[in-house]
């Protein structure tokens, strides 16, 4: 898996979540997410080597979670929902 093979193809709105099961960060934000209604699709890096490279290669060599990949190349390490909701908005912008 690489980069440009994970990043959701299509709308600018689009994003992966990379997770475990078991981060509390993780269900924080997908909850939050959630709630607000906003899509995502979700890779679990334990179940997932090609995720878990990928994850690493973007952190300094750590498995560090939940890492989003927006449509536009650029991650996010733990961000907050409102960050999240902010660079969404910001790549929709700039399709129109």
């Amino acid at each position: 898996m690489t980069a440009e093979s994970t990043a959701v193809p299509g709308a600018p709105r689009d994003f992966t979540m990379f997770t475990t099961s078991w981060c509390p960060f993780c269900q924080r934000l997908k909850k939050l997410l959630d709630e607000s209604e906003t899509p995502y699709t979700e890779i679990d890096v334990e179940a997932d080597s090609d995720a878990a490279a990928f994850v690493e290669s973007v952190n300094d060599g750590n498995r560090v979670v939940p890492t989003l990949l927006f449509s536009d190349g650029s991650t996010e390490t733990n961000p907050g929902a409102s960050k999240v909701r902010a660079k969404l908005d910001e790549l929709a912008a700039a399709a129109e």
